[in-house]
């Protein structure tokens, strides 16, 4: 062993060291490990940062914009309010939403794929009166596992392709993944929809400090163009179930409408009074193409090209609205916001939202300018609530976001253009049209994680560089010696499965793949399926909260333990290994 590859050695030791330890986040640990390198020598000065500008790191933060882009389009709403129904049994609703999960997360980040999926999974246990821990950790395994599929549903397989480019000359396709991933994900998910979900630990409701979320009493009101006009308002209900939405009265010309208000034909300019937490507001808006009480003034914001956004308020006893109404006060002309809605605990509010005197402690919903919401909150003299992330969908952009991105999937699939490079200009036209706003563009992609690419990839190569990778493959092929193919291979998978449980993925791949390759190399058999094993087993973590972001997600909503996790977790490792390794030699022969 030379002294470099106890240098790499020691580094890489020391990196899971920390990572197991858990005191520093990941990206500080592995930028840190890549400055030691430089400095001691066995990372190249002039390749120190060539990990940043990698293909890998570039899909990983691309597939990050076009996730969100998908979500403030609305195509995710279009997906789940079809779907999903509160009244289906545990069972049909963790086969439904884990197929509705697997689907989404083989074409976009499987994290994205889960943070939009669990408020959906929320609402409906809640509605169906149940835990929504029994069918959390079967969306979030769900997630992985369509992942898995495809080239860009999880970042171990976006790595291994780069690094079959690098040392094979040519990637895999978008596709690739497919056969042996899908196999793995079918299975996996039969058994989380049959028998998984039935080994979690009944415990009370862990969401219930999600309660305090508050709802807001909103208008909507029926554009002149709408669908919806001529239909009674009691035909809104089943949009409003889906949407989490109760709705509380109708005003016409200003005025409430009392009586069998269910019953009265909507028309133009007619208000539809709403209580609605604030992702709900935005779901039931998008879904039925009501427009904001001051529809006028928000065609003035969207017109003005910077882009809207939602904030939240608390009115002190200090502020020029206390006694006073948003109209009087001129919200709309002096500042270019729209109030949304009003939350005030315990109290019904009768009026028009606008025209509602607002008292100290009322929580309010505006509609403001991007990047003015500082500004307006101060004017006001109120005070802002902690960031909830509140976007507005751009509903009537929902299948041009759909149509571009499919566009580049299908151009990347079939060879016309390579995959950066097509997701790049998805990221463009996502940007242009204002599907995700230019100010937003930077917020979406998560930099600890590309911090971490991009300081272990260089970390990946110079173990490589210096027969670091082909001495671990070389105690492996000792260790299976004589063993046939399938064994082989399946001890590959159960080293890399046990470090992606305890370990981020990206850092087990970019160890794992090289020594795959070198085994293959060292058996003289393609190196194919070595890398379709590492790439299955690197996505599967299933046995920890801690060794894939997914898992962590759901531990606090929830309410797991750090032990649940593998009285699921553990079976399904081994039925993935059980499916994956034959068809591996099925569909990528030695």
């Amino acid at each position: 062993m030379t002294t470099d590859q106890i240098i790499l050695f020691c580094l890489f030791g020391a990196v899971f060291g920390m990572l197991l330890w858990g005191r520093f986040r990941y990206d500080i640990v592995a930028f840190s490990a890549l400055m030691l390198g430089v400095v001691l020598g066995v990372v190249p000065s002039a390749e120190a940062f060539s990990g940043f500008g990698h293909p890998a790191t570039l899909v990983v933060a691309l597939v990050l914009v076009v996730s969100a882009g998908l979500v403030r389009s609305g195509a995710v709403f279009l997906i789940t309010r079809t779907l999903v129904d509160a009244s289906r049994s545990l069972g049909a609703h963790i086969t439904l939403m884990g197929a509705i999960g697997g689907v989404l997360s083989a074409f976009m980040n499987n994290v994205a794929a889960l943070a939009l999926l669990m408020p959906v999974d929320i609402q409906t246990a809640r509605k169906a009166g149940r835990s929504p821990g029994l069918s959390l950790m079967p969306l979030s395994f769900a997630t992985i596992l369509g992942g898995m599929v495809t080239l860009i549903g999880t970042p171990p397989n976006i790595i291994i392709a780069t690094i079959r480019e690098d040392s094979l000359g040519e990637p895999f396709k978008m596709f690739d993944f497919a056969p042996v991933g899908g196999v793995a994900a079918i299975a996996g998910l039969i058994f989380v929809a049959l028998i998984g979900w039935r080994l979690i630990p009944a415990r009370a409701d862990a969401c219930a400090e999600l309660e305090d979320i508050g709802s807001y009493v909103a208008e909507l009101v029926v554009p002149d163009d709408s669908k919806h006009i001529g239909k009674r308002l009691g035909e809104l209900e089943d949009d409003a179930d889906k949407s989490d939405v109760a709705i509380v009265g109708l005003l016409r010309e200003g005025k409430r409408r009392y009586g069998r208000a269910r019953n009265s034909e909507l028309r133009a300019g007619d208000a539809v009074v709403i209580e609605a937490t604030p992702d709900a507001l935005d779901e039931f808006r998008a879904a039925t193409g009501l427009a904001v009480a001051d529809a006028e003034r928000e065609e003035k914001l969207h017109a003005a090209g910077e882009g809207v956004e939602i904030i939240e308020v608390v009115v002190t006893d200090s502020s020029r609205l206390v006694g006073r109404t948003a109209q009087s006060v001129g919200l709309a002309w002096r500042q270019n916001t729209v109030l949304l809605g009003v939350s005030r605990e315990g109290v019904r509010i009768t009026r028009q939202i606008r025209k509602t005197e607002i008292r100290t402690g009322d929580i309010l919903l505006l509609l403001v300018p991007r990047d003015t919401g500082a500004d307006v909150t101060q004017w006001l003299g109120c005070l802002p609530l902690a960031e909830r992330g509140l976007a507005v969908t751009a509903d009537d952009k929902v299948w041009l976001a759909i149509g571009l991105f499919i566009g580049a999937v299908a151009a990347a699939s079939i060879g016309l253009l390579y995959l950066p490079i097509a997701l790049g200009l998805v990221v463009i036209a996502y940007v242009l049209s204002k599907i995700v706003p230019l100010s937003e563009l930077y917020t979406h992609i998560e930099w600890p994680v590309i911090v971490l690419l991009g300081s272990m990839i260089p970390l990946g190569a110079a173990l490589e560089s210096s027969g670091g990778t082909e001495l671990i493959a070389g105690w492996l092929v000792t260790l299976t010696n004589g063993l046939p193919a399938w064994a082989v291979l399946t001890v590959l998978m159960v080293v890399t499965m046990s470090l992606s449980d305890v370990l981020n993925n990206t850092a087990t791949t970019i160890v794992a793949a090289p020594v795959g390759i070198q085994m293959a190399q060292t058996l003289g058999v393609s190196p194919d399926p070595f890398l379709m094993a590492v790439a299955v087993a690197a996505s599967s973590a299933f046995l920890t909260p801690i060794g894939h972001k997914n898992n962590t997600l759901i531990l606090g909503p929830g309410g797991y333990h750090f032990g649940d996790y593998w009285r699921i977790g553990l079976p399904l490792e081994v039925i993935v290994i059980a499916v994956s390794i034959p068809a591996i030699l099925v569909f990528w022969p030695l």
